[in-house]
């Protein structure tokens, strides 16, 4: 819930009890608690019906070559089971995303002087709300995790956070994409940076902060 104040900010009341320690009922810790063993345990199952492989290869690479011998033992296992590893991977997908979602009491604990700066910015820039979270997307003003969290609580509508994200998150997945598909032809991490590179990153940078430069010329 939330309250305009005289000077035209927004002030997020509600969500939290003012006297409560905790942000989560014991029915909801116990909800959540079960439904997150439930994860752990389809999970241990998945893992342990997947076929034997060499797992030594299965550590934090410190270097090219040890990233590049990770890459050529998962591209084999892959291709060898390419649905359990599909089936698996599904699964943990679905067990991040739902647990990377902590609800309104949780997210009002966390961050609520964020909450209450992002609240204000939103309603401020209501207008041109489109350019703002461009601009947000691809610059670090906030961090990514906390936008996605904080949105449907300051009320951005779904259609502007979608094309937000769609298009200020492309310079970060290009990069992503591009080192995975050379991975095997890499000889230094300098070889992701080409002119190539920085030319298209450079395009799509000014392509998608020109609605905001242009509205702020405006205004």
């Amino acid at each position: 819930m939330e309250k305009r104040e005289d000077n035209g900010d927004v002030k997020v009341v509600g969500g939290v009890g003012s006297n409560s320690k905790f942000p989560l009922s014991f029915w909801e810790v116990a909800v959540a608690s079960t439904v997150l063993l439930g994860f752990v345990v389809g999970l241990l199952v998945v893992y342990l019906t997947m076929p034997a492989s060499d797992y030594s290869f299965l550590k934090l690479p410190r270097s090219l070559q040890e990233l590049q011998i990770l890459r050529v033992h998962l591209e084999d296992y892959t291709s060898d089971y390419t649905a359990q590893v599909l089936f698996g991977y599904c699964m943990v997908y679905i067990f991040m995303q739902t647990f990377m979602i902590p609800g309104r009491p949780i997210v009002f604990s966390l961050w609520p002087d964020k909450l209450q700066f992002f609240q204000n910015q939103v309603a401020k820039r209501r207008d041109g709300l489109l350019n703002y979270m461009l601009f947000l997307r691809l610059t670090p003003t906030l961090p990514n995790t906390f936008i996605n969290l904080a949105s449907p609580i300051v009320d951005v509508p779904y259609h502007i956070f979608f094309l937000a994200t769609i298009i200020g998150l492309i310079p970060a997945a290009y990069v992503t994409v591009r080192a995975g598909l050379a991975l095997g032809e890499l000889r230094s991490l300098g070889d992701l940076y080409d002119f190539n590179s920085i030319a298209t990153l450079f395009f799509i940078g000014v392509v998608s902060v020109t609605p905001t430069l242009v509205s702020k010329s405006k205004s």
